[in-house]
């Protein structure tokens, strides 16, 4: 009898500590389930409209969440439902940059015409069409930090624009299936000599700039394998893919034709005045290494905190390097293609057409938030940012009702 009492004491203790830990998990759902239902009823006000879905995935020390409300046009969200994460990508080319820098295949404060390391290629192309202004004064180090002084031409409407639309706008309108090259682009760059400023001297966050990081990346990919290479090739090859460090199944299309998310896959809506629009479909080849990514709630959350923990394809002092190294002109929280949302975590956000999303890791909590709302108003410029801004704030309200 000794024997048994001895046996059951701790048994009787693990089954009361396992209900006790398992009513606090049912408690923190519950007040997660009420602050993103909360929150998405405020917004549904503020817009005057339905808002498809708002969710949100939790990975912490406490456990892992995930809290999800329907507007009453909506669909279902699940958090293994692709999406496209936008501008999240930047992170990844983040890495990617970082990780041929680890491997010793480029240099961080290399100017963007020097010489790949080991060849006698250049990291940009030559030639009159890549000439563009103070392209002989930039580093790699400063398009990452956004201050290269690059003209974003996905965004900015302020020193060219076709008819009062981003060139990128106006050609998906009049030719949705057009086949985008960061050439193409650079060579506006040239041709209309856009430009922010010298390197260094000014902050401007700039797709553009990303786009051309995407082409250093294929440029170096294809000298080390002596084969012609893509940015998507190297992503798969080194970042996300089989054969990489922490396999995801992450995709950055890069064909105007590979248009369709994979199933499963939430829908994104945009809201016109006169009209709204499902955005399921996507001409991707616009965004190449600076919005063309898609994935999952589940695989965003591995992602970010195994890349910000150094378990992934960065050593520990390189995530730091990208969490805290900004430029001398920054006026944000940004560093090397991730910023800091104070209260939230480290990582990106991304804006594409009928989506938006945050993607973050606190490495003091060890709290990861993905949060995601498939749904731009477009009514008016203060709806938009409305929108933009129950990112920052489902992301802060989730981590106050778990306790972070």
């Amino acid at each position: 009898m000794k024997i048994l009492k001895l046996f059951f004491l701790p048994l009787l203790l693990a089954v009361a500590l396992g209900c006790s830990d398992n009513e606090d998990e049912k408690s923190d759902q519950q007040e997660l389930d009420t602050a993103v239902k909360n929150i998405h009823e405020n917004l549904q006000k503020d817009l005057n409209t339905d808002v498809p879905s708002l969710s949100v995935y939790v990975v912490s020390p406490k456990g892992t969440y995930f809290s999800t409300v329907k507007g009453t046009n909506g669909s279902a969200v699940t958090p293994d439902m692709y999406f496209r994460f936008a501008s999240n990508t930047k992170n990844f080319t983040s890495a990617a940059i970082l990780k041929m820098m680890q491997d010793g295949w480029l240099n961080l404060d290399d100017k963007i015409t020097a010489n790949i390391p080991g060849t006698a290629v250049p990291y940009t192309p030559d030639g009159p069409d890549w000439n563009f202004p103070h392209k002989n004064q930039i580093t790699i180090r400063q398009i990452l930090q956004h201050n290269a002084g690059i003209y974003d031409l996905s965004n900015d409407i302020s020193q060219y624009n076709v008819g009062g639309e981003t060139y990128t706008d106006h050609m998906l309108e009049t030719s949705p299936d057009h086949q985008f090259t960061t050439s193409e682009y650079v060579k506006l760059l040239t041709d209309h000599n856009l430009t922010y400023g010298t390197p260094n001297t000014v902050y401007h966050y700039s797709n553009t700039g990303f786009s051309i990081l995407g082409e250093i990346v294929a440029r170096i990919y294809s000298q080390k394998t002596n084969s012609a290479k893509t940015y998507g090739n190297y992503m798969y090859d080194h970042i996300v893919g089989p054969s990489s460090k922490k396999p995801l199944p992450i995709k950055f299309p890069e064909l105007a034709t590979d248009s369709q998310l994979p199933a499963p896959y939430i829908k994104g809506f945009i809201r016109y005045t006169d009209h709204d629009e499902v955005t399921d479909k996507k001409n991707a080849s616009a965004h190449i290494a600076e919005g063309n990514g898609i994935g999952t709630m589940v695989t965003l959350t591995e992602y970010i905190r195994t890349l910000m923990k150094g378990e992934n394809v960065l050593y520990a002092s390189t995530a730091e390097l990208m969490r805290t190294n900004k430029g001398p002109a920054t006026t944000s929280q940004y560093a090397l293609g991730c910023s800091n949302f104070p209260g939230i975590g480290y990582g990106h956000n991304g804006a594409t057409e009928g989506y938006l999303s945050l993607m973050t890791y606190d490495p003091k909590t060890d709290v990861s938030v993905i949060v995601l709302l498939p749904f731009w108003d477009l009514t008016s410029t203060a709806k938009f940012e409305k929108c933009l801004m129950t990112l920052n704030v489902t992301g802060l309200e989730v981590k106050k009702r778990l306790g972070y």
